[in-house]
């Protein structure tokens, strides 16, 4: 008997399980197919996505295209996210985004080639100046410091919601900052500073889909020489700055400035 309430309470699990991971539910494939094709939102005129067979492809080229399914009255992405369907025709569509917006869609008429088909989506370059260099006097002893933001090509992606409230995935390019102190014709350092160097000072969460922005001079002191490194959501509000100092005699440290 308690061999058979445990045989019971293992399916209940599994049942549960199943009902909350999408890629195993049912697919209705009637309003799959309905789906197939590009979608127009009614008030703007502006084309949302299209569908064709188990993908989703956004009209923004920088956009990661999303794998779907459809199960019962819910939409979900291939991230797991669902959206509410509320009307679906062969030519409307209108679902809850993750505002609880409801957004109305009608099928394009011979807008086909209007939305690229792009399984690989232009990646985004995040970088401002590229080399600056100053000198600075402490103590009577002038120090030439040089700094060089070098863009990578390693892959950041970022999630975040377009215009009509579905999730995307961006692409962005990290990038390697280098960092020089001389005095005189002495150098007293010298070395690249990547971004994972900063786990532990940064969440984890954060440093994952976070770009090493920028890394600028702050100011010399007895200490050394400081600078800034600044690590950004790309076009977020949320950063942190993480000051490095070069002492004098070559040795660098780190802490958190502000975020």
């Amino acid at each position: 008997m308690k061999r058979l309430l445990t045989i019971s309470l293992l399916m209940g699990v599994l049942v549960a399980c199943n009902q909350n991971n999408s890629s195993v539910l049912p697919e209705n494939k009637e309003a799959k197919t309905l789906l197939q094709g590009v979608w127009v939102d009614q008030e703007s005129g502006d084309i949302s996505f299209k569908a064709k067979g188990d993908t989703i492809y956004f009209s923004d080229a920088t956009s990661m295209p999303t794998y779907f399914r459809i199960f019962e009255d819910s939409l979900y992405l291939g991230s797991g996210t669902s959206y509410s369907i509320v009307k679906q025709t062969e030519h409307l569509f209108w679902f809850k985004n993750q505002n609880g917006d409801l957004l109305k869609l009608e099928k394009g008429d011979g807008e086909e080639a209007v939305v690229n088909e792009h399984p690989a989506p232009s990646v985004l370059t995040y970088t401002h100046q590229v080399k600056i260099d100053s000198v600075v006097t402490y103590n009577s002893k002038r120090y030439h410091w040089y700094i060089a933001i070098n863009p990578t090509k390693y892959k950041v992606t970022k999630r975040s919601y377009n215009e009509d409230g579905l999730e995307v995935e961006n692409v962005y390019y990290d990038n390697i900052m280098h960092v020089s102190v001389f005095l005189g014709a002495d150098k007293l350092y010298s070395s690249d500073f990547h971004k994972q160097q900063y786990k532990g000072l940064v969440p984890d969460a954060f440093l994952d889909e976070a770009i090493f922005a920028n890394m600028e001079y702050s100011h010399v002191d007895a200490q050394g020489l400081h600078f800034k490194a600044v690590l950004c959501i790309p076009d977020g509000a949320t950063s942190y700055v993480v000051e490095t100092t070069i002492s004098y005699t070559g040795t660098a440290s780190m802490k958190l400035a502000e975020y």
